[in-house]
């Protein structure tokens, strides 16, 4: 059970899989009937899927059932939480008239399905995994301003129990980093045990078809991005929210354009921060916000890049993983830049050297990485032979989530 990711079932929602997508098609592909519990709610775009359809057939061995939890507007308010709530209490009634599964995964995010899915197992006979993704509730609280977050955490006191429970009664716990799996098997107050293993993000490289190659180029030229050899292309995709603070990055790229350094910004995405953005960049020919832009347009963009900017917060949550952005910019050669300094991430990259990091929201460091890059491209291009041979080693689809489903099944099979 997964929601908040892109799902294979219309045309117009055909985004780059996630995770739980990846996973899916590998367990099929390994023969097996899989059924990808979800929300009927596009978290993307914060609309209501347009099928009335609850189950539908994806491909042999593939079926996504979807649940309506009402949605929400704002990643962080107590609609999102009734709609979890609400996708819960629907599982735990639907998931009764199904036939009894082998294994049950479950994302935690959200506390709620994940706890329903324990309380299943439990009852059932059914080992249940949890797929540690995200620090909840802890950053539900810490989101509150200072003088909220007491009153905070007793609100969500619920949510921490429905945490605990979840993490010490299931089968097994896995995550996207040994730093997930630890806070996993912590908040359960339970040991490692061979069952338990950390996965790390994969990405599956796939070309789009030839029509939608050129319209990706077309949609590029008219942005007039990649055009001139001189320029090197720094880019970002992704949300543009709260979490992800690019306003640093604009003033960084005022900075590199007083220089004359050739660095072009190209950040995509969509967000509630978007327009204010645009606001910021007007009168700055390196910066460009197209929006949001398709697969076929990120693998366009990709090859003409120098560089991608994963600026996460110095957060203790988004220091303990390697965020799927960081491996799709691996996939094409993209070195790194990231912040912060310190983390999980920033220690990959150190690792395979295969990027760059900076602290956290810091316009003048940032502008310093990327000046260096843009006057050694010798050294940048080691880095860059170096992502993408750490991507082929590491983080490729097809090996992470193979081993991943077959360390289903060891679960399954030891029930």
């Amino acid at each position: 059970m997964t929601i908040g990711e892109p799902l294979p079932i219309l045309d117009g929602l055909r985004d780059r899989p996630l995770r739980a997508g990846y996973l899916a098609h590998a367990l099929a592909d390994r023969g097996h009937d899989v059924t990808w519990w979800t929300s009927a709610f596009d978290h993307a775009r914060k609309r209501r899927i347009p099928t009335e359809q609850q189950s539908i057939d994806v491909r042999p061995g593939l079926r996504v059932r979807l649940m309506d939890g009402g949605g929400y507007h704002s990643n962080v308010s107590l609609a999102r939480l009734r709609d979890h709530r609400r996708l819960a209490a629907t599982f735990s009634q639907l998931i009764r008239r199904e036939p009894r599964p082998d294994v049950i995964l479950s994302s935690l995010p959200p506390v709620e399905l994940s706890h329903a899915a324990v309380e299943f197992g439990e009852e059932a006979g059914v080992p249940v995994v949890l797929d540690m993704r995200d620090m909840w509730p802890d950053i539900f609280a810490d989101e509150l301003p200072a003088a909220l977050r007491g009153v905070g955490r007793m609100f969500l006191r619920p949510f921490f129990r429905q945490a605990r429970e979840a993490c010490r009664r299931a089968t097994a716990i896995t995550g996207v980093s040994d730093a997930m799996l630890d806070w996993g098997l912590q908040r359960g107050g339970r040991s490692r045990s061979a069952l338990d293993c950390a996965f790390p993000p994969g990405y599956s490289i796939r070309e789009p078809s030839p029509d939608r190659q050129q319209e990706a180029q077309a949609f590029w030229r008219r942005w007039n991005v990649g055009e001139n050899p001189e320029e090197r292309i720094v880019c970002y995709f992704g949300n543009m929210g709260r979490a992800f603070d690019l306003e640093h990055v604009i003033a960084c790229a005022r900075m590199l354009h007083m220089r004359r350094v050739p660095a072009r910004f190209v950040l995509c995405g969509n967000g509630e921060r978007l327009e204010r953005y645009r606001r910021l960049a007007g009168d700055l020919p390196s910066v460009v916000l197209p929006g949001w832009i398709d697969e076929a347009k990120i693998h366009a963009l990709l090859k003409r890049s120098y560089a991608g900017i994963d600026p996460l917060p110095d957060r203790y949550d988004y220091l303990a993983i390697i965020n799927n952005k960081a491996i799709e910019y691996l996939s094409a050669g993209v070195p790194v830049i990231a912040s912060p300094t310190t983390g999980v991430l920033a220690g990959m990259l150190a690792d395979f050297d295969c990027g760059a990091t900076y602290e956290a929201r810091n316009p003048v460091a940032l502008a310093q990485v990327i000046e260096f890059a843009c006057a050694n491209p010798d050294v940048w291009s080691v880095k860059s032979a170096n992502a993408k041979a750490s991507f082929t080693q590491h983080f490729t689809a097809e090996k992470v989530y193979d081993r991943f489903g077959h360390h289903l099944e060891t679960i399954a099979a030891s029930a």
